[in-house]
């Protein structure tokens, strides 16, 4: 009789702290033995000569969801979680996205039929609050945040997403009460939208005037003040999709000074520039997103942000719309830079990008690459009990990769339905070539096995961020308590209905 329903044996096993050859034992989904000589497996994988690393978390992105323009992406959760795989991951964090005049619950509740019967690995869900209002934020935000819904993104641009900065400090004040965690998207709305409508003016309606119209300055000026409401609010921050230097260098000030910060930069940022959007006609539109693509010098301190720690998180911000009708020309076969929908497919390239350029190009070791894929977003988000690394306990979710294999990109070797990758013909060195998801052998060797539906939703426990050494609320007078105590025991008064 078997000893385990799974051994991999023969691999270099990798966390973000150790790296060490060992046999991993796995029984009814968890993993239960690490050890050399491991005993019988009813299934055996040979893993001599890979690296057996914890399956990623892609902690951010779009599946499903209809953006404030009124498009939906082109993955439902079966096709975006069956990417996701392909690409070594084991679990993903969508958004459940709130429309202005929407109940929040209703929202998790539409989320939760259309991944329930589809998703084929296990996922959670952030909220996007888009309508703060007191029902919301006094009743509904309170209630999900208790059942695991532990973490919400804000906007503080696009016409019917964006928060004022009173409605930020409602939110963050729910955050600091509930013990939450406040995603932020930080560009400044008045900056982009006086700079789009002079360019529209003056007819550049191209896509990569999708490019310029979104400054730098807009993204560091808006990153700053995000940061300082949290300061006020003493409430943990994380600022997603980071794009230019100028944040970046906003992030790592406020964390030299002891405030919980925490940072994302994704793929776009680190493979794409501005160039890639001036193409011929429409076809720069494939590569419109918000915050674009920069330029090489921001790749280089986006490289940075990873290595020292500034970025704890690297996700896709997968939001795939495909090139046509239904997606990125929505508004007509030649849109302006402002009617394109904005997004990229990601899910299934982030790690093995990552890992090519990063680890084989010793910009990171294995160990960081394993912590920015998986460990750090489980310990943000509240899943580090059951995800995130290899240890005896934890879900048995692994990703045996290949590091001596290239493989060339191409759009019809993707399992999205974008119908486009904007990484055609790069070579990446370094392959996930097995996937194992709560014990169950997904994906191996090109061969996909995984029931619609399989995936389990993962409430998240409240994230309880270390707090880094240094200053609290150095501006706030400690005999008042004002940015904290006051405003967030109390319930909101928003005002709804002035």
């Amino acid at each position: 009789m078997s000893e385990f329903d799974i051994v991999v044996r023969n691999g270099t096993v990798v966390t973000a702290a150790d790296t060490a050859s060992c046999d991993v034992g796995i029984r009814e989904g968890r993993i239960v033995a690490l050890g050399e000589g491991l005993g019988q497996g009813a299934r055996e994988i040979d893993a001599g000569g890979k690296l057996v690393l914890p399956g990623g978390i892609d902690s951010h992105c779009h599946i499903d969801q209809v953006s404030g323009m009124g498009v939906r992406t082109a993955d439902d959760f079966h096709s975006a979680t069956i990417s996701a795989a392909f690409g070594g991951n084991t679990t993903v964090i969508p958004f459940a996205a709130q429309q202005r005049g929407q109940s929040l619950r209703s929202v998790v509740q539409d989320y939760h039929e259309l991944a329930t019967p589809k998703a084929v690995i296990d996922y959670a869900f952030h909220l996007i609050i888009s309508d703060p209002s007191e029902q919301i934020l006094n009743q509904e935000l309170p209630a999900l945040i208790h059942d695991g819904y532990t973490s919400f993104k804000v906007f503080m641009t696009y016409e019917r997403m964006r928060l004022n900065d009173r409605q930020l400090l409602d939110v963050l004040s729910v955050a600091r009460r509930e013990g939450a965690l406040m995603m932020v998207h930080a560009e400044n709305d008045d900056v982009i939208a006086w700079i789009s409508a002079k360019l529209l003016e003056q007819g550049h309606r191209e896509p990569k005037f999708h490019a310029i119209s979104h400054a730098q300055i807009a993204e560091s000026e808006a990153t700053h003040r995000a940061i300082r409401l949290s300061e006020l609010m003493d409430v943990p921050l994380l600022v997603v999709h980071v794009s230019a230097e100028g944040a970046m260098n906003e992030i790592r000030r406020a964390q030299n000074a002891g405030l919980r910060v925490y940072g994302e930069t994704c793929p776009q940022y680190l493979f794409l520039t501005k160039e890639d959007l001036d193409l011929p006609a429409v076809e720069g539109a494939k590569f419109c997103c918000s915050p674009p693509p920069r330029d090489t010098n921001s790749q280089a301190a986006m490289w940075r942000g990873l290595k020292n720690g500034t970025f704890q998180v690297f996700s896709s911000d997968h939001a795939p719309y495909r090139f046509d009708e239904t997606g990125k020309l929505s508004a007509g076969p030649n849109p302006s830079f402002k009617e394109i929908a904005n997004g990229l497919p990601g899910l299934e390239l982030r790690l093995p990008l990552l890992f090519s350029e990063g680890v084989q190009t010793g910009r990171l070791t294995v160990n960081e690459f394993v912590a920015l894929a998986s460990t750090n977003a489980a310990r943000i988000y509240g899943l580090d009990g059951r995800k995130g690394s290899i240890a005896v306990g934890l879900d048995a979710d692994l990703a045996i990769w290949n590091p001596d294999r290239s493989v060339t990109v191409t759009a019809d070797m993707m399992h999205d339905n974008a119908g486009y990758t904007p990484y055609e013909g790069r070579t990446l060195n370094g392959w996930p070539e097995t996937v194992v998801s709560r014990g169950r052998v997904i994906v191996n060797e090109g061969e996909f096995s995984a029931e619609p539906g399989s995936g389990d939703f993962l409430p998240c426990e409240k994230p309880e961020p270390a707090r880094p050494l240094g200053r609290l609320l150095p501006e706030v007078d400690p005999a008042t308590n004002f940015g904290a105590e006051i405003i967030s025991d109390t319930p909101l008064d928003t005002g709804a209905g002035d």
